[in-house]
């Protein structure tokens, strides 16, 4: 039997991939929303363009890490509360 490694791999990553591709990965937009805050406000605040931040809160492009904690010092929330969790809701254990 042969087996190829690098196809298990693929296959081990395909879910990852896979919810990186499709779903929201920060939630800026939520907490800013939770908080009556606006991107333009946010922008201010950390020294960046609200062009920026716009497109953090529309998921179209995401901050760097160091921003991200910036970002969660900004708004008083762990930076944990600015991501959306890789678990999902029903099934905790992932095969990877």
């Amino acid at each position: 039997m042969i087996i190829f490694p690098d196809f298990f791999i693929i296959l081990r990553l395909t879910p990852i991939i896979l919810l990186l591709m499709t779903k929201d990965i920060n939630r800026i937009k939520v907490v800013l929303a939770e908080q009556k805050r606006t991107g333009k406000w946010l922008a201010e605040q950390i020294g960046k363009d609200q062009a920026t931040v716009s497109k953090w809160c529309t998921n179209t492009s995401q901050p760097d890490l160091r921003t991200l904690l910036e970002v969660a010092a900004c708004l008083n929330v762990d930076v944990k509360d600015l991501l959306w969790s890789s678990q999902p809701k029903s099934n905790n254990n992932y095969p990877y």
